[in-house]
């Protein structure tokens, strides 16, 4: 031991023992080394798992949040565009409320919805609806709560319109299959031209004047027919919106007493 102490006679022993022992000393620690490494590895992969999960949770709670946003945004905006159209038209208008659509009526051959404004909100048969870009139908039926509307685009449905670049007054019906109106009754010389806009005339005592109706899209001729064949597509975005405006035409007891001449009024 003093030899080795001083002189170091026993290192290159020692280091040959250590080339063999050391692989012995690696055998005998590689079962707890195999149960740790497994062991970390299991814990590390159920955190990650649990990890991986928390944060797709979040990320969808995000996108269902973000939908929302944007729903919200888009339905923000078209409450400000009706607010824009009251504004430009409030001279001919008395009162309005913002209506919205509870349903739909499914069958292609009529056009209806139901609002969630009735008589208790002072809502009458016959009250023009509008959409931020134009007319859309009127009240056709009202209970307490609720009421039910039919769309210009609605077959039963007439609408008295009048050209805005020349003032031709016509009449536009309803094609429901096709979410159009047509002009009836036009001949076919008439002053009406592809892209004019078509307007409210204010007559009928329904609708105000001065609201947009719709857009001629195609006029179809035939010298062998009295009349053309006028396409106008509804300006108004009536499949897109839920909500509505619910308007109170100014004067109103006065028109409808004109509409109903002398012979109808009360004493």
């Amino acid at each position: 031991m003093v030899l080795d102490h001083r002189l170091h006679a026993m290192d290159t022993i020692r280091s040959a023992l250590t080339v063999v022992v050391d692989p012995l000393r690696y055998l005998v620690n590689l079962p707890s080394d195999i149960i740790d490494w497994s062991s970390e590895s299991f814990v590390s992969h159920s955190t990650l798992e649990e990890e991986n999960k928390t944060l797709r949770t979040k990320n969808e709670l995000l996108q269902a949040k973000l939908q929302k946003y944007a729903s919200l945004k888009a339905e923000n905006a078209n409450l400000r565009a009706l607010l824009k159209s009251v504004d430009n038209h409030e001279e001919t208008l008395e009162q309005v409320l913002i209506a919205e659509i509870l349903s739909v009526d499914l069958d292609p051959y009529r056009r209806q919805f139901v609002i969630n404004k009735g008589s208790s909100n002072n809502v009458y048969v016959g009250q023009p609806i509008m959409g931020a870009l134009g007319a859309m139908g009127k009240v056709i039926h009202v209970g307490p709560l609720s009421s039910t509307a039919m769309m210009i685009t609605d077959a039963s449905h007439s609408i008295p319109v009048q050209i805005n670049r020349n003032g031709v007054r016509a009449i536009a019906v309803g094609q429901p299959k096709l979410q159009r109106l047509e002009l009836i009754h036009q001949p076919n010389n008439a002053d009406i031209l592809v892209d004019d806009l078509l307007v409210t005339s204010g007559l009928g005592c329904v609708f105000p004047p001065g609201y947009p109706v719709g857009r001629v899209t195609e006029i179809i001729t035939n010298p062998s027919l009295p009349f053309a064949q006028i396409i106008v597509e509804p300006t108004a975005e009536l499949d897109r919106h839920r909500e509505v405006l619910l308007v109170w035409p100014s004067h109103r007891a006065n028109k409808e007493a004109q509409c109903k001449g002398p012979a109808e009024e009360k004493p």
